[in-house]
């Protein structure tokens, strides 16, 4: 077995064996089940590109398979059709259909086979306590919601940098939710290269929460290129504290979004493009005189600069429109995963996922739900707090 109902795999070839190993998902394997249709037609689609392997039932992807054994993987082979044994049934098989696919250097573009937008997802490795920074959850939820829009394919790259070498292959928009600064995944290795070479080809790319912060000199001048803006370690502040969205532009990133307020930790003073060129504000609040001390801030406030900035708006999350035909995002909430229970919040990441892959947006935006128990799967197992200290929303720690 190559892969289970939900998985994404990679075989590899080890001491001459076959190795399967876990490395992300399709989604939940029982939402698969249930676009099966019992004593009904059901529609395969079978994608073998290279050594990517995809098999879709009724448009649901249901494993995604990477290939890298050097000795026996095969560029040529059979289509079975398979019968199970057991119980006597009866299993018919009609409009068989093969298609050659061109690559992406034929078609001159980065999309992926069947004319789907396709949006690539990256979580990064567990880190802070429970509740907190739930990447892995995170985008699995997203990809759940993601999964219900028609035209759109979502993959979801789990547990740090995608190991397959071809993840960002066909990919219309990237989203990076990961812990940053200096030991983020994208200025490590040639991934500033690897990203940058598809930033060329009009890729979009989002960035959520810590994912947004890139050392000054390394990652700075690409985020500003790419996003338009990025944390800057001691120019920017990351307090907690409760923004009160109380208007939003008209932007295909905020249709169906109405005014809302969250309790999350928020960066604000933005390392932005010189007169913010080509940036546009999309989240907008206005921190408390007490929230600019920087009491919850890592490294702890008060920034004379930012104090010095009483009662002036602050640009939360905002959009780019790149010269190169890409688009990029950011939003610098989203450390307390629960938020992702709020419909507007959760509606303007959905939003901007398409409109940074070039998707159309629906009057009133991407339709979404998400209940008590949706939250609490996928989360990363960590230890219990010891002690209020160890609570991220608390003034004494003030933790990324």
């Amino acid at each position: 077995i190559l892969a289970k109902r939900g998985q994404q795999t990679v075989i590899k070839e080890v001491d001459g064996k076959t190795k399967v190993e876990v490395v992300g998902s399709t989604g939940n394997p029982d939402e698969i089940q249930s676009a099966i249709k019992p004593e009904d037609w059901n529609e395969y689609v079978i994608i073998a590109k290279g050594n990517h392997l995809t098999h879709i039932i009724n448009g649901r992807k249901t494993v995604d398979v990477i290939d890298e054994q050097k000795t026996k993987a095969a560029a040529s082979g059979v289509l079975a059709l398979q019968l199970h044994a057991g119980e006597p049934m009866t299993v018919r098989f009609r409009d068989i259909r093969m298609k050659p696919l061109k690559s992406v250097e034929q078609t001159g573009t980065n999309s992926p086979a069947g004319g789907k937008k396709k949006i690539v997802m990256v979580a990064g490795t567990p880190s802070h306590g429970p509740g907190d920074h739930e990447f892995n959850a995170g985008v699995l939820l997203l990809k759940q919601s993601l999964d219900q829009v028609p035209g759109v394919l979502a993959t979801a790259h789990l547990n740090g940098w995608p190991k397959q070498a071809n993840a960002f292959d066909g990919a219309d928009t990237i989203m990076l939710f990961m812990d940053g600064g200096k030991n983020h995944p994208v200025v490590r290795d040639d991934h500033l290269k690897i990203i940058g070479d598809l930033m060329k080809k009009g890729v979009g790319l989002v960035a959520v929460h810590y994912a947004v912060e890139v050392p000054k000199d390394k990652g700075g001048p690409e985020f500003l290129e790419w996003l338009g803006g990025y944390y800057e370690d001691r120019f920017s502040t990351n307090p907690h504290w409760v923004a009160d969205i109380k208007s939003l532009p008209e932007h295909p990133i905020t249709r169906g979004v109405k005014p809302f307020a969250v309790d999350d930790e928020w960066y604000f003073n933005m390392r932005f493009r010189p007169q913010m060129k080509g940036v546009t504000p999309i989240l907008v609040a206005k921190p408390s005189d007490e929230t600019r001390q920087g009491k919850s801030s890592s490294p702890r406030g008060p920034y004379p600069h930012i104090v010095a900035a009483s009662g002036r708006d602050e640009v939360l999350a905002w959009a780019v429109e790149r010269p190169d035909g890409g688009r990029g995002f950011s939003l610098t909430g989203a450390h307390n995963h629960e938020n992702w229970g709020d419909a507007n919040f959760r509606k303007v990441i959905l939003n901007a996922l398409l409109w940074t892959a070039k998707a159309e947006v629906p009057p009133d935006g991407v339709a979404s739900t998400v209940t008590e128990e949706n939250l609490k799967k996928n989360l990363d197992p960590k230890p219990p707090r010891r002690n209020p200290a160890a609570d991220t929303n608390n003034p004494a720690t003030g933790v990324k």
